[in-house]
């Protein structure tokens, strides 16, 4: 099955036909991805003036939110610091610190539990992606996309307390399980999603434009209304407003959730405009090597997404992805946390992917290769070297 083409019969995600024989590979390019970043950790942090182990390398910034959340729990109003709001734990979605939680009261100490689940959730990202490529191209574009994904520039976070692991795999998934119409699935992923993160409001939409060609195309050819689908699209698209809505009725203030984000991180959607200031200001005065990189993966990320357009991709995907990067592009907010938050989009490494999946192998290995050596010792300074959050 091609990318363009689809079905109405509902699909089994477990069908070996749909890539399941090449996920013990997917696997293995993980593990080589993983080892290899937290070899480049110890490596870099050796050479730094504060003495820190890779251990608690991994458990900085976003983690200690997690983590309060986790143990203490949400708060239940603003927080104040002479006067003035501040951010705190509401701004967190609540799947992955509950998660956790769940670790944590079966025996793990928190920290050791945030880092497994971050692990675990990521050789289930390796599996959906590698499914999800599959599924819309080939086998070994598959692989092109775990391989690309989690080796890329802020891939990093994939070992690290953070919920890129598990939005990525509940993200993945739920695109495999709507392309293989497996809706009960879809609707509990898409679920899932939206409770992870803000972008999963993204998610929801494509997976929104998934359930309507499905019952189009059900209707036109059983002339029946298709609920499965419907209810797996309302159940996903449910998800955010679910969460903003409780942040709303526990703080007492409907827009809470907006205010908590701003004041804490400057998370506010200015429509570009601090976005295009930054590219602007960094093009123009090469403030450090570091903003030049970051402006300049923003720059080819928006390329790609453009290339990847032009190709005709999956529409669903499609518009998660595009969704997605209006969001990202689109809000004020830490310059430098932006290569992470694009890292689950996907639009933007399906050019690539779909070269490397039609080049020799030998051309493809060796681009995928120099591409990681990159991407891995890149994210690995970043927890190291240089000295602001991710």
């Amino acid at each position: 099955m091609t990318v363009t083409e689809t079905t109405t019969a509902p699909a089994k995600i477990w069908d070996k036909a749909g890539g399941w024989q090449g996920v013990g590979t997917a696997v293995g390019i993980l593990a080589l991805t993983r080892v290899g970043q937290l070899l480049m950790i110890w490596w870099l942090g050796g050479a730094t003036s504060e003495p820190r182990s890779v251990w608690d390398r991994l458990l900085v910034w976003d983690a200690g939110w997690f983590l309060r959340v986790a143990m203490d729990g949400y708060p239940h109003g603003y927080t104040y610091e002479n006067g003035v709001l501040q951010g705190n734990e509401l701004a967190f979605f609540p799947v992955y610190p509950m998660l956790i939680r769940f670790a944590a009261a079966i025996g793990f100490t928190p920290s050791t539990a945030a880092v497994l689940i971050s692990w675990i959730a990521s050789i289930g990202a390796a599996v959906a992606l590698h499914l999800l490529g599959t599924s819309l191209y080939s086998k070994r574009a598959g692989w092109a996309l775990v391989a690309i994904c989690c080796s890329a520039p802020a891939s990093v976070v994939l070992s690290m307390a953070y919920s890129e692991s598990i939005f990525l795999a509940l993200v993945a998934g739920m695109f495999v399980a709507a392309h293989r119409r497996a809706w009960w699935a879809a609707g509990l992923l898409g679920l899932l999603t939206a409770l992870s993160r803000p972008t999963g409001a993204a998610a929801a939409l494509g997976l929104g434009v998934a359930a309507l060609i499905a019952v189009r195309e059900i209707w036109k050819s059983e002339n029946r209304i298709a609920w499965q689908p419907i209810t797996a699209a309302a159940a996903a698209l449910a998800g955010v407003p679910l969460y903003i809505g409780w942040v709303a009725w526990r703080v007492g203030d409907l827009d809470a959730w907006f205010k908590i984000q701003t004041a804490g991180w400057g998370t506010t959607f200015d429509y570009g405009s601090s976005t295009i200031k930054f590219l602007n200001t960094t093009l123009r005065t090469g403030d450090g090597w570091v903003s030049i990189s970051i402006a300049l993966m923003l720059l080819v990320a928006l390329a790609a997404a453009g290339v990847a357009l032009t190709q005709k991709p999956w529409l669903p995907l499609a518009v998660y992805g595009v969704v997605a990067m209006i969001l990202v592009y689109g809000q004020a907010g830490f310059y430098h946390s932006k290569p992470r938050l694009l890292l689950p989009v996907l639009l933007t490494l399906l050019p690539a992917v779909v070269a490397a999946s039609k080049a020799r192998p030998r051309v493809a290995i060796l681009s995928i290769v120099a591409w990681a050596a990159f991407g891995l010792w890149y994210g690995a300074y970043l927890v190291t070297v240089w000295p602001y959050t991710l």
